[in-house]
């Protein structure tokens, strides 16, 4: 044989014949080269579907292959089973029937559209999640301390936070204590619109490391309705935590919009998105198995359950409330009579802080029941923003808005610098909008489109300073090129 001849080599006799180059092998006796079938790395790369209930394999799990890449999930399998051993005929003597034909498999291509491929979701980090210990969990002064870091203000609402959640995984970490069992920790937020409430719980559970689901509660309906379940908040958690049971179990709940499951006053129909949500959230606050779906937010015949218990999971309501101060005004002022050491009945009507005063009975005449209220022992209120908190909030969290745009700046080498000034006429702008925090982005993303836009044009701009006049309109920003300043008007 010469130096250049070549081997046949037959991988499979349906494959077409390759041939392999002797001055590519080292030693044929030991080595053999193969091709590797580019086409089954394509078919790798797809998910398999369920030929009965069409759903992938990442939400059906395993399936049981068939002739003619006919793919079958384990849930139809075993319904197709049942139903074949419930039937009444006897299938056996079927098949020595004359007339009697079975339905060939490989006829079913030509019977049903071909399937449409899906392709495989890449794998997550299989991250594994330490057991929670009691030596671990950090004392309520450190987990002010961080949420200090990231929420300006609120000093009585991160305290009150901070005891609620360090005693609520006590009570997970050790299950029982002497065979005292420790009530559940549920709290409830009262604030006006933009105070940080959502805030502070994200912030709360990235600290802690423990999964979150935040759902609204305006599209929770009764079951038998419109809307989503009340177990459905459940489900979110699952979700949230990589459909992970026990993780799930030491989870956290944010409702937010609880207001709006108010009783309603003056309705002669049935309240289904009202009183009957919160007496259908009874048993999850306190505490219950639920059966809730994996891989989906709703119950159906081709999703599998699973139960978990709501036992150790802390729920968090929170909510505007925003005829709660009348209400509390009201209750207040009834004490005011005649002569001397009398209230006045204006007296409440300035209160910027009227809302730190709610009772329990205020929140009944609302239109909370009060089982529902009896299971969130914790009740406490967040204040609303004055000028000097916006601006604490535009420059001093770790992640606040201002220090966003000056790192997008430094990746042009462009340095940001925003005046004092400019600042309080932010904030200014900010409480004539009155929805507290979240005015502060609108603002800042309205100004600096220009400035963003700009920037990238001209390589020697080297600093760009906002001032009040060009917040308010009345002037620029101030350019100083690489080596010198120039003031430019817009």
């Amino acid at each position: 044989m010469s130096d250049h001849d070549t081997i046949i080599i037959d991988e499979d006799q349906n494959q077409d014949f390759r041939e392999v180059d002797l001055e590519t092998v080292e030693d044929p006796k030991e080595e053999v080269v193969t091709v590797e079938d580019s086409q089954d790395d394509k078919e790798d790369d797809y998910e398999k579907v369920c030929f009965i209930c069409h759903r992938p394999e990442s939400v059906a799990g395993k399936m049981m292959e068939f002739p003619n890449n006919i793919t079958v999930c384990q849930d139809c399998l075993q319904k197709s089973f049942d139903a074949m051993s419930n039937m009444p005929t006897d299938l056996n003597k079927m098949m020595n029937m004359p007339g009697v034909q079975f339905l060939n498999l490989s006829d079913l291509d030509s019977l049903f559209p071909q399937q449409p491929k899906i392709k495989k979701k890449k794998k997550k980090s299989t991250k594994k999640y330490k057991k929670l210990d009691i030596k671990e969990i950090p004392a309520p002064h450190k987990i002010k301390e961080q949420l200090d870091q990231y929420v300006v203000g609120q000093e009585y609402a991160k305290k009150a936070m901070s005891v609620a959640v360090y005693n609520h995984y006590k009570r997970v970490a050790t299950d029982t204590m002497d065979d005292i069992e420790i009530e559940k920790s549920n709290m409830l937020m009262i604030g006006p619109t933009g105070c940080g409430k959502t805030f502070l719980v994200k912030t709360l559970a990235k600290l802690l490391d423990v999964p979150l689901a935040i759902t609204d509660a305006t599209s929770l309906t009764e079951a038998g309705y419109i809307g989503d379940d009340i177990e459905s908040v459940v489900s979110k958690l699952l979700a949230a935590a990589d459909n992970d049971v026990e993780r799930a179990e030491q989870g956290i709940i944010f409702i937010d919009e609880i207001d709006k499951i108010a009783k309603k006053k003056t309705s002669s129909q049935r309240d289904v998105s009202g009183e009957s949500v919160q007496q259908g959230m009874l048993k999850l606050l306190e505490g219950s198995e639920v059966e809730v779906p994996v891989g989906a937010n709703s119950k159906n015949a081709m999703v599998p359950l699973t139960t978990v218990n709501t036992k150790n999971i802390l729920f968090i309501c929170g909510g505007a409330f925003p005829d709660l101060e009348e209400i509390i005004k009201e209750r207040l002022t009834k004490k005011s009579s005649m002569g001397f050491n009398a209230e006045l009945k204006d007296k409440y009507d300035d209160d910027k802080d009227l809302i730190s005063k709610v009772t329990v009975e205020d929140l009944r005449k609302f239109g909370m029941i009060p089982e529902f209220i009896g299971r969130l022992p914790i009740i406490f209120t967040l204040k609303g923003l004055d000028k000097d908190m916006l601006v604490k909030i535009l420059k001093e969290p770790k992640n606040a808005i201002l220090k966003q745009y000056q790192k997008l700046l430094a990746l042009d080498e462009v340095n940001l610098i925003f005046d004092d000034s400019a600042l309080e006429a932010i904030a200014e702008k900010a409480m004539q909008k009155d929805t507290g925090a979240r005015a502060l982005r609108a603002i800042i993303e309205e100004f600096m489109l220009d400035i963003m836009y700009e920037i990238p044009k001209d390589d020697n701009i080297g600093q760009v300073t906002i001032t009040r006049e060009y917040i308010e309109g009345t002037g620029g920003p101030i350019i100083e090129l690489r080596g010198q300043q120039v003031p430019r008007l817009s």
